[in-house]
């Protein structure tokens, strides 16, 4: 499988599409482990529907760290 995907790919793209997915996976863990937070900022927010589309469709979580990214760089500028 390996020898496959090296051969598909090359050296380059081989290397630069395990870096891709690893770093999606990481977002992918960062955004649930965000999203489960039971208190953000003194205010309690834990949604089990927000939790259960975050498991079921991976691209959410990314999505909802780089808006929290975003967001939080946000107000540190107002502050």
């Amino acid at each position: 499988m390996l020898k496959t995907f090296f051969d598909i790919f090359g050296f380059w793209g081989a290397l630069i599409a395990a870096l891709l997915s690893f770093l999606l996976f990481i977002f992918w863990i960062a955004g649930l482990a965000g999203i489960t937070l039971p208190v953000d900022g003194g205010k309690p927010k834990f949604n089990i529907w927000e939790v259960l589309i975050a498991i079921l469709v991976p691209p959410y979580p990314i999505y909802w760290v780089i808006r929290d990214i975003i967001e939080q760089h946000r107000f540190m500028k107002r502050t």
